[in-house]
């Protein structure tokens, strides 16, 4: 009993230290001055050798479990996942950091709405009110007004929709990556990040880059920090944490960020735009925390995903492969 204890103790700190680190992300992102192509061409080139050197070390590379089906699952997810960065570090520029992550952290939605789409996936009564709950948080958190289609911030508008997309790109990415089974998660995210680098390489504009200076350490964090001990800290504490806990934790992340925008750049969000944070954040612990439903799954959907519960280090909130598309999401 006291070795369970120690063992959540240390996976609860190991999750909070990686979701105090996902809350800085936007910091070293605009900090470094790039441009958004090449702060995540850059994230990934360097997010590939810590990973690649971590799971080098630990001999994860051995017994892998990869296939070509699996390969080509987890490529598919890692295009949603690069290009769901993109666009997470465009609507930085075009709205804020703290609104941007706030509207980003609708994911959990996308993915039941996609599954229910794209997989015919059981969508309860229940789970439709509390995503209207959410969408509802969401309307308040933007900030947008009616008069704002007709002639208003159109930058900001852009940048609401940019978050909103790369959220859904999550979704994607979840679904798919999702379905691939036996495979760590540290190999999954390094297949992803890996393949990141020639997916960017056509559209980073490396001209842009001379004279960046110190922005070269700001862009070195988001790999060695934001990608490669973030994502070991999060599967880490996958491993050895419930689902209910994940949940809740996961919210240190949009806290932090709305923290550091403020204290580095002084952008806060207004009164009624904060009404909306607990609705998504109570909306989010509802639809996550569900009971899932047991349905027989029709002959042309792909196989079921394994239990929602973390239990081992190749398991994730929501199949066993999970903690490479959660990680990517806590961005």
């Amino acid at each position: 009993m006291t070795s369970k204890s120690t063992q959540e103790s240390k996976g609860t700190a190991q999750l909070t230290a990686a979701m105090v680190l996902s809350g800085t992300l936007g910091v070293f992102v605009v900090e470094s001055g790039a441009s958004p192509f090449n702060v995540v061409f850059f994230r990934v080139l360097f997010g590939a050798l810590a990973l690649g050197g971590y799971a080098l070390a630990r001999g994860y590379f051995q017994h892998h479990g990869l296939t070509p089906r699996k390969l080509g699952l987890i490529a598919l997810g890692g295009v949603f996942i690069v290009f769901n960065w993109v666009l997470l570090f465009q609507s930085y520029e075009n709205t804020s950091i703290s609104v941007a992550t706030v509207v980003y952290h609708t994911q959990p939605f996308y993915v039941v709405l996609l599954g229910a789409l794209l997989f015919r996936e059981r969508l309860t009564a229940a789970k439709v009110g509390w995503i209207g709950v959410a969408f509802a948080g969401l309307v308040l958190v933007s900030g947008i007004r009616p008069a704002d289609f007709t002639g208003g911030d159109t930058a900001y508008l852009l940048g609401i929709g940019q978050a909103l997309l790369a959220a859904v790109l999550y979704g994607l990415a979840t679904l798919v990556t999702k379905r691939v089974t036996g495979v760590r998660p540290h190999l999954i995210a390094l297949v992803q990040v890996l393949l990141g680098i020639p997916l960017l390489l056509p559209l980073a504009d490396f001209g842009a880059m001379r004279g960046t200076g110190a922005g070269w350490g700001w862009l070195a964090g988001l790999g060695l920090i934001h990608t490669g001990l973030m994502y070991v800290l999060l599967y880490s504490a996958y491993a050895r944490l419930p689902t209910a806990k994940i949940a809740v934790l996961a919210f240190t992340y949009p806290a932090v960020a709305m923290v550091a925008d403020w204290a580095v750049y002084g952008h806060h969000i207004g009164v009624v735009q904060a009404l909306g944070v607990p609705l998504i954040v109570l909306a989010s612990l509802r639809v996550t925390l569900a009971k899932p439903v047991e349905v027989t799954p029709p002959t042309s959907a792909p196989a079921p995903a394994a239990s929602p519960a973390p239990r081992t280090a190749a398991h994730a909130p929501e199949a066993a492969s999970r903690p490479a598309t959660r990680a990517a999401s806590e961005a």
